[in-house]
């Protein structure tokens, strides 16, 4: 008798092709991550954004960086396991790729009930602010869109990777505080209808706080660090961090 696919996984910030610490490390071990989800167990694979550090889609031509984290991905759907992806700030820029490989593209926030428990999900970036930065309505404009997708792919990824590098290493290490405005949303959301969990990424930091409401806010950890796999599972009942 097979058994009852009851698990469901999140996870974030991956940063596939990042140049810091080692990139092919990091990649051999989100690989390990997926090709350790049974599928006969699994019911679906909930990716919160940033998986790649940089990623944009011509019209004939796809990023090479994780091709084999791509084709893992096809095998989980292949054996019945529900992939979906919410855009991050990082990998903002897919079009048509992923959902014509079987992949379910979402916009955050996304509201879903899985066992009856009700779940909000996304990157996590831009909720709770009063409007939207500058980058973020930057890397919406359909015209900056166009503009570059003129460039050749060899100049184009090699700027936007180099850019990713130097604003990483200008911005200082995020510190959580209940100021935040994703947790202001998410006080927000949870006191105007019943939350069970949010779960974000984003922001690279460990959090994992209850809520005055009686739900769960959970930041999941990047993948830059070495020797971490962060993730988060639900098993029908119960959400475990790791």
């Amino acid at each position: 008798m097979a058994a009852e696919r009851t698990l469901v996984y999140f996870v974030a910030d991956v940063h596939l092709g990042l140049k810091v610490g080692d990139p092919a490390e990091r990649e051999a071990r989100f690989l390990r991550f997926l090709g350790g989800i049974d599928p006969e167990k699994t019911r679906a694979l909930y990716l919160l954004g940033d998986i790649w550090d940089f990623w944009y889609e011509y019209r004939d031509v796809i990023p090479h960086e994780g091709i084999r984290v791509v084709h893992a991905l096809m095998t989980l759907m292949d054996a019945g396991v529900e992939v979906c992806f919410f855009p991050g700030n990082h990998d903002i820029w897919c079009y048509s790729f992923f959902e014509r490989i079987g992949i379910r593209k979402l916009e955050q926030p996304c509201f879903l009930t899985l066992d009856g428990k009700t779940f909000c999900l996304g990157h996590g970036d831009e909720l709770g602010r009063k409007r939207h930065s500058f980058l973020y309505v930057l890397f919406h404009s359909r015209i900056v869109q166009a503009l570059f997708s003129t460039l050749h792919p060899w100049i184009a990824y090699r700027f936007a990777l180099a850019w990713s590098d130097s604003n990483r290493r200008k911005r200082k290490q995020y510190s959580f505080t209940e100021d935040a405005p994703l947790y202001r949303y998410a006080l927000q959301e949870s006191a105007e209808r019943p939350v069970d969990f949010f779960v974000f990424g984003h922001y690279h930091v460990d959090v994992d706080r209850a809520l005055p409401s009686g739900g769960r806010f959970v930041i999941l950890k990047d993948w830059i660090g070495a020797e971490r796999t962060p993730y988060a599972v639900f098993d029908g009942r119960e959400l475990s961090v790791f």
